[in-house]
């Protein structure tokens, strides 16, 4: 079923997972969807790998963590994930080079913490990864020392953001 993009969220530097100019990182981005879910598009290389030809285990449990945790941004942009728990399933192998769909969503929400669970898509649309996990709510400033400008926390708009994406 496709859905409708509200709004794209920040990208970083150097994070692992949304940094634009780490050279390892996934460079994925997140986008805000009509049904009051998160969704990531990432292209994973050689980099990720395990096995060959396959994305390794990590970075599977990597892009899900930040998928759930980040879904809570879209009821406050303010407030981050801090992950107390991640559980994750391995269903099929995760192929390298191709764009991957990612889908996160916040399924108990109270005022010190939320859970969530998420999936990894592979490009036929089966369920590669599943994960479920428990996030505390924390401002940025009570994680870490964050510079916002430092470390180029921004919307980065592109041609290729989809204004629709398939789940």
């Amino acid at each position: 079923m496709k859905h409708r993009v509200i709004r794209k969220q920040q990208n970083s530097k150097k994070c692992l997972v949304c940094g634009l100019k780490n050279d390892l990182g996934l460079k994925t981005s997140f986008y805000e969807l009509e049904n009051g879910e998160l969704a990531a598009i990432f292209t994973p290389i050689e980099e990720h790998q395990s096995y060959p030809e396959r994305m390794h285990g990590g970075i599977a449990g990597a892009i899900l963590d930040e998928t759930i945790g980040r879904a809570i941004m879209i009821k406050d942009e303010n407030i981050w994930g801090v992950t107390v728990e991640l559980n994750v399933k391995y269903k099929k192998p995760v192929p390298l080079h191709k764009e991957l769909r990612v889908v996160g969503r916040i399924t108990k929400d109270s005022s010190r913490l939320f859970e969530g669970t998420g999936e990894i898509l592979l490009p036929n649309g089966e369920v590669a990864v599943t994960a479920k996990g428990k996030y505390m709510k924390m401002p940025i400033e009570r994680i870490a020392n964050f510079d916002v400008d430092h470390e180029e926390w921004q919307i980065v708009l592109s041609d290729k953001d989809p204004q629709e994406i398939e789940l």
